[in-house]
């Protein structure tokens, strides 16, 4: 049942060095690399200001730059910020009484600091001399630098320090705080004011700091850090995955994958969520980590085509991730809201419409599709209200079960009843809304912190679409398959996905070189047979990219044409990919 990958865990883009094009390793070589700077400028007064974004361990940084620099006079940005307490007041609204669901912020960083401190904060640093740190949280805010050093920090990693109880959320110290509710905090309202603020300081970055690994502290030149980004636009790319497990987790990528054995299992792999997922960038040998977000906000234009980014602006509005079941259990059963719900409650402007895409599956498996033909909601509603008490919920009953194979694709849009059942690979393609689930019924399971998983039956019984039944499921939303070309050696067909959702998917079966062109629009695609392809530019436009087995990757919409060539077909007569992109 399952191919071996040679899956590569840690793609890196190569960034091409000169004289300012650079990157350094361990604190002892910044502080030198600093120091020169500093020095360069034979001024009597340097203001350096290393700017963080929230999860950055800032006391062990500050302490070493300390260290390393001596400065005359150090200011902590901190200082001059808002209480824990107005914090909570002021964000009340955004944060929610919810476990999991919150308002986006729309707050900005002077938000957060007190208007007299800030001043009093901004005349010390004017009045300092010699070598002046302004450091934290917000840093870039209270003084013009002469010397900017921004210490990002990888989205994957904040949720583990989140788990480590080690890292509150900014302005917080909500340690021992549910993790749920901390990444929701983080999610609705840190992430979005910092990612404001972020932007705003790209093309000045002097460095750019990554302390991801702690114990292993990296730097680049900010123009190496721009340099990557530019070159990331130019050709098809692969972001890091990360993989979690899950109380329905399975064994399917550890096998394929060779994850490490000590995990239980496996239930997620993200490996193109920007939103989520890091960029490496490789600088004279040295492999930097970055949020991919970072490019979606640098480079939008070119990422996402004119169309795309006028529809969504900065945001990647695609989403391939992987949900393993094999020897697992059942996904819980789930909604995703309406369009109108989704913006009238959350704030936000699209929805999450998805679909299934089965890599593998066992036998006698299936997928929870859509609503049984006769059902009615108002017993749904109190079967699911008791199945809280009780811990019973006969889910055959409501929702159809509808046997699943390898390379079915099932399509989801929002309002619609589902989920993967045992045994089952899925690659799941959908919009990017991220976190905008309302679970059901989770089979009478806990999380793997003990504690029950949140249920949202209130959110979700508005939006399940009863009309959405058995034949109206199996006649829009399975296996809807059309041959759109057909030769010898190459067959591309359109899978999906549904009118309702804005994501066009297209697969292709190939013992030959297939021609595409992003035709100004971002593509994402996935191996989904064969063990590797090469992705080629007919003009060399580009370096050649090999593609492995089961591997997402992303090409912009800058790159225009691209060619996807056989070259290992593992044993199989023809391979195939899935290729997705926003309808415009």
């Amino acid at each position: 049942m399952r191919m071996k990958s040679n899956y590569d865990l840690y793609p890196h883009i190569h960034v091409e060095t000169d004289e300012k094009v650079y990157a350094i390793v361990g604190w002892e070589a910044i502080g030198k690399e600093l120091r020169k700077a500093i020095d360069s400028r034979a001024q009597a007064k340097t203001v350096l200001c290393v700017d963080c974004y929230h999860g950055v361990w800032e006391a062990d940084v500050l302490n070493s730059l300390k260290a390393a620099l001596s400065p005359d006079a150090v200011f902590c940005a901190h200082d001059a910020q808002i209480s824990k307490e107005k914090a909570l007041n002021m964000l009340r609204y955004n944060i929610t009484d919810d476990r999991v669901f919150g308002i986006l912020s729309h707050h900005r960083i002077a938000d957060f600091f007190e208007p007299e401190a800030t001043e009093t904060l901004r005349a010390a640093i004017e009045g300092a001399q010699g070598l002046v740190l302004v450091f934290g949280i917000g840093a870039a805010y209270l003084c013009q630098p002469d010397i900017l050093v921004y210490a990002d920090m990888a989205r994957w990693e904040i949720q583990l320090r989140f788990r480590s109880g080690k890292l509150a959320n900014w302005l917080n110290d909500n340690y021992d705080e549910d993790n749920l509710r901390k990444y929701k905090r983080a999610f609705f309202i840190d992430w979005r004011v910092l990612d404001r603020h972020k932007q705003e300081l790209f093309g000045c970055m002097d460095y750019v700091l990554d302390t991801n690994d702690a114990s292993r502290p990296k730097m680049m030149t900010g123009d190496a850090f721009r340099r990557g980004l530019d070159t990331a636009v130019t050709r098809p790319f692969r972001l890091k995955p990360y993989f979690d497990p899950g109380v329905w987790g399975g064994q399917w990528m550890k096998e394929t994958f060779g994850l490490p054995k000590g995990t239980k299992n496996y239930a997620w792999s993200f490996d193109c969520v920007p939103e989520e997922n890091s960029l490496l960038l490789e600088v004279g040998g040295i492999v930097l980590e970055i949020p991919a977000i970072d490019l979606v906000f640098y480079h939008p234009h070119e990422l996402l085509g004119e169309k795309v980014h006028a529809r969504f602006g900065a945001e990647f509005p695609i989403r391939f991730d992987l949900l393993d079941t094999i020897q697992g259990g059942n996904l819980s059963l789930q909604v995703h809201p309406l369009t109108e719900y989704i913006q009238d409650r959350f704030g936000m402007h699209y929805t999450q419409d998805e679909s299934y895409y089965l890599l593998d599956a066992g036998e006698d498996t299936c997928v929870y599709l859509g609503c049984k033909k006769g059902m009615n909601k108002e017993d749904l509603r109190r079967a699911l209200e008791e199945s809280q008490i009780t811990g019973q919920f006969d889910a055959g009953k409501f929702v159809n079960a509808i046997p699943a194979h390898k390379h079915d694709h099932f399509l989801i849009p929002g309002g619609t009843i589902h989920c993967s059942g045992k045994d089952c690979m899925v690659l799941e393609i959908s919009a990017t809304p991220y976190i905008f689930t309302f679970k059901l019924w989770d089979w009478g399971r806990l999380g793997l912190d003990g504690r029950p998983r949140p249920i949202h039956v209130a959110h979700g019984i508005p939006n399940i679409q009863t009309d959405r039944d058995t034949d109206w499921v199996m006649k829009n939303l399975v296996n809807h398959v059309e041959t759109i070309s057909e030769d010898s050696h190459v067959t591309e067909e359109r899978t999906g996905l549904h009118e309702r959702e804005f994501i066009e998917t297209r697969r292709h079966w190939f013992d030959a070189p297939v021609q595409h062109n992003t035709q100004g629009n971002l593509n994402v695609l996935n191996l989904i047979e064969g063990r590797e392809v090469l992705v080629e530019s007919p003009t060399g436009a580009f370096a050649p990219f090999a593609v492995h087995y089961a591997e997402t990757f992303i090409v912009p919409a800058a790159v225009g044409a691209y060619t996807i060539t056989p070259l290992d077909r593992g044993g199989k007569e023809k391979m195939g990919t899935i290729k997705a992109y926003v309808r415009t």
